[in-house]
C-alpha cells in the first residue's frame, strides 16, 4: 500500500476542513508548491490535491497552484473538486494532472462519466465516493457534503463496472480530519465487495499503525492530510509509506 499525501486548497492556501465543514477551517502557514516539494523529496510519487473551492463553487481559483504542481518532476497529481464536466476534465488532463477525481457528477449523472472512463481511461479518473454510515448502509454525499444521497456505495459501484471502472477513493465523511482512526471495518466490506478495484482510504488516520492496518486489509493507498501538516508520521515512516 502507498501512501499519498492530500494537499486541500481554498483560494490558493492550504487548509483542512474538520468532517468537510467549510465553517471548521484550519488553515496552514504553507505554500502549496513548496509542501509539495517537500512531499516529492520524501519519497512520494503522487500527491491527492482537493479543490475546495471548486468543490463548493464550482471556481477555479486553485487551477494555477495546480498546474505548478504538475510541473515537479517525477510527481504525478491526482486532482478533484468541481469536477462536474467532461470539459474540466479534459483541461485537467490537459493542463498536466495524471487522474482526474469525480465525485458528485458521478452520481448525478452515472451515465455520462461512466462514458468518461471509458473515453479517457480507466487510469485516467478516479471515483470519490464519499459516505456517512446510517444504519450500517454507507449512504453516499455530494456537493461537498453539502447534500446526503439515498445512493449506497455498493449500488454505485454496481453502475460502474460495465465502465471498466479501476480506482475509488472512498472517504468516511464523518472522519475526515479529525484524526479518530480509519473506518477499516467499511474499508474491510470495500475489499471484500470488490476485490479487484484499486481503493484509496481516506479518513481519520492518525499514524503509521493505521496505515499498517489498512495495507493488512488489502487497500491499495491511504490519503492523508492532517496527520502529515502537524507531524504525526516521522520523516523515515514518510518515506517508507510514500515511496512504494
Amino acid at each position: 500500500m502507498r501512501l499519498i499525501p492530500s494537499i486541500d486548497l481554498r483560494g490558493g492556501r492550504c487548509v483542512r476542513l474538520l468532517h468537510g465543514n467549510f465553517a471548521r477551517e484550519t488553515r496552514y502557514d504553507l505554500d502549496p508548491l513548496a509542501l509539495a516539494n517537500r512531499y516529492r523529496s520524501l519519497g512520494t510519487k503522487w500527491i491527492h490535491v482537493v479543490d475546495l473551492d471548486g468543490a463548493r463553487d464550482g471556481a477555479t481559483a486553485n487551477r494555477a497552484a495546480i498546474v505548478e504542481m504538475t510541473k515537479i518532476s517525477g510527481l504525478s497529481l491526482q486532482v478533484g473538486g468541481g469536477v462536474r464536466s467532461v470539459s474540466v476534465v479534459e483541461e485537467l488532463l490537459s493542463a498536466g494532472v495524471a487522474r482526474v477525481v469525480v465525485g458528485s457528477s458521478a452520481i448525478e449523472n452515472p451515465i455520462e462519466v461512466g462514458s468518461w472512463i471509458r473515453f479517457f481511461g480507466k487510469d485516467q479518473i478516479c471515483l470519490a465516493l464519499d459516505v456517512r454510515i446510517d444504519s450500517d448502509a454507507p449512504l453516499i454525499q455530494i456537493r461537498g457534503w453539502t447534500k446526503a444521497s439515498d445512493v449506497t456505495i455498493w449500488s454505485a459501484i454496481e453502475q460502474f463496472k460495465a465502465s471498466g471502472l479501476r480506482h475509488v477513493l472512498c472517504t468516511d465523511a464523518d472522519r475526515d480530519g479529525a484524526l479518530t482512526g480509519p473506518n477499516t471495518q467499511l474499508y474491510r466490506d470495500c475489499v471484500g465487495r470488490y476485490p479487484k478495484i484499486n481503493w484509496q482510504a481516506s479518513g481519520g488516520i492518525r499514524d503509521a499503525s493505521d496505515l499498517n492496518a489498512l495495507s493488512l486489509l488489502g487497500m491499495a493507498s491511504a490519503i492523508s492530510g492532517r496527520a502529515l501538516l502537524e507531524g504525526r508520521l516521522s520523516d523515515p515512516e514518510l518515506k517508507r509509506w510514500m515511496g512504494r
